[in-house]
């Protein structure tokens, strides 16, 4: 038994390490993921976090829609040529590149950050991705651009096989943490329920 853990232990810097060229790879494989997510923002001087959970999709052809369920029920839809919020069934607030290009820059970003997409993340940010074995992995993003780099200290990403959390420290010493669970790949394609849900 000793034996085996020795040529284990001599083996692993043999293991492929995870890099990032290898998150985005994996990433545009998956054309479509939903996950259930927890959003924790702690913001400064508040002694309990304000906690909000939903589900969310990631559609490669399609964008991000972020369900929010609780504490109230809010939806926001980001694909390439607007960004729609609605807020308790109230009517659509539309964000496009024309009406607010700084809002539209992040919406760009937030699908950046789900799919890895390495080109947009280092026009924007320093980039320190470490591979911590086992197939996990942390990606530390400083921003170099503004408004980003007013708004945010950094934003780390953690995960494996996916993208597992996401934590938001921004300059005014507030920490957002976002977790993702229930990961799903299948079905491949949207369902005639979900592509409604994208098609505002």
């Amino acid at each position: 038994m000793r034996a085996l853990t020795l040529v284990l232990l001599l083996l692993s810097p043999l293991v492929h390490a995870v890099t990032l060229d290898d998150l985005q790879q994996r990433f545009t494989s998956q054309p479509v993921v939903r996950a259930h997510f927890v959003q924790e923002r702690q913001i400064k001087d508040m002694p309990q976090p304000l906690r909000s959970s939903g589900e969310m999709i990631i559609a490669r052809d399609n964008g991000l829609l972020w369900q929010q369920t609780a504490p109230f029920p809010m939806t926001l839809m980001l694909n390439d040529s607007q960004m729609v919020q609605v807020i308790n069934g109230q009517a659509p607030q539309v964000i496009t590149a024309q009406t607010n290009p700084q809002m539209f820059q992040f919406n760009h970003l937030l699908r950046a950050l789900f799919q890895a997409d390495r080109k947009v993340l280092e026009q924007n940010f320093r980039l320190d991705f470490q591979d911590k074995g086992n197939n996990a992995w942390q990606l530390v993003l400083t921003p170099i651009t503004t408004p980003l780099d007013k708004i945010f200290a950094a934003i780390t990403l953690n995960g494996s096989a996916y993208l597992d959390a996401i934590q938001l420290d921004d300059k005014q010493g507030d920490k957002t943490n976002i977790t993702f669970s229930q990961h799903r790949l299948t079905p491949a394609t949207l369902t005639d329920d979900e592509r409604q849900r994208f098609a505002f």
